[in-house]
């Protein structure tokens, strides 16, 4: 992972590595002003958050941080409160792994990490297609809470994914059965509550009837007020964290 700043932006660049040595490319843009250190953090947090969303148990992280290795290593201290922030949701993140290290490298061995960085803080336009792009609105330490709402009538459109994560159970139509299988990959249980995972996003709560009338009223009545047609609707609750 490796960060860098401009006067057109700033971004962060990110590779996941399989010990077969296949690599997966990963490029953020960040829409909010950062401090040198505080990108080197986004970077290390998204990294960390896209390692957890793809199940990967044991993690090393080579970062050309001499700080943020040894601030995560616990052997600087973070004084500064935004820093503080965000090392404490780092090892958050760090205790979901079964294992974790982190190794500080020269600038000049993270040459492809720092590229995809700087491509990143300057334009997305001049980055092939097998790369992962996002662009972070707002920084991590500032994520919003989705709020838990009411439990959903038992018989929706999640029913049939449930029922197949949880106990391997398909519906009698060959049909419908083929398309649940297919899904299921991008669907994952955690508490009882479904979840979906888009290309580029992190993971969405999905939500019934019920619960989807408790978030539109809301947006209308003065929690999120705006005027927008549906399609703009759907992609304001996606950024909530809705599906």
């Amino acid at each position: 992972m490796d960060r860098a700043s401009s006067f057109d932006g700033s971004g962060a660049g990110l590779m996941l590595v399989s010990p077969e040595g296949k690599e997966f490319t990963y490029a953020l843009r960040f829409e909010f002003s950062t401090t040198n250190n505080e990108a080197e953090y986004e970077a290390l947090l998204a990294g960390l958050r896209l390692a957890r969303d793809l199940n990967i148990q044991y993690l090393k992280v080579f970062v050309d941080s001499q700080l943020v290795v040894n601030q995560v290593a616990g052997i600087f201290e973070a004084r500064s409160p935004t820093i503080q922030q965000y090392l404490e949701k780092s090892k958050e993140l760090i205790e979901q792994f079964k294992g974790f290290e982190i190794e500080h490298v020269r600038r000049s061995q993270n040459k492809k990490a720092d590229a995809l960085s700087k491509l990143a803080s300057i334009t997305f336009a001049h980055l092939a297609k097998e790369v992962l792009v996002e662009i972070l609105e707002r920084r991590s330490i500032e994520a919003e809470e989705i709020c838990d709402l009411y439990s959903d009538e038992e018989d929706t459109w999640m029913k049939p994914n449930k029922d197949y994560l949880a106990y391997g159970l398909l519906s009698k139509d060959k049909g419908e059965a083929r398309k649940i299988r297919i899904k299921a990959p991008s669907y994952k249980l955690q508490d009882g509550k479904l979840y979906r995972k888009p290309f580029l996003t992190p993971w969405l709560r999905c939500v019934g009837p019920s619960q989807a009338t408790i978030i539109i009223q809301e947006m209308h009545e003065g929690l999120c007020v705006f005027h927008a047609g549906p399609r703009s609707i759907v992609a304001k609750i996606m950024r909530l964290g809705y599906y």
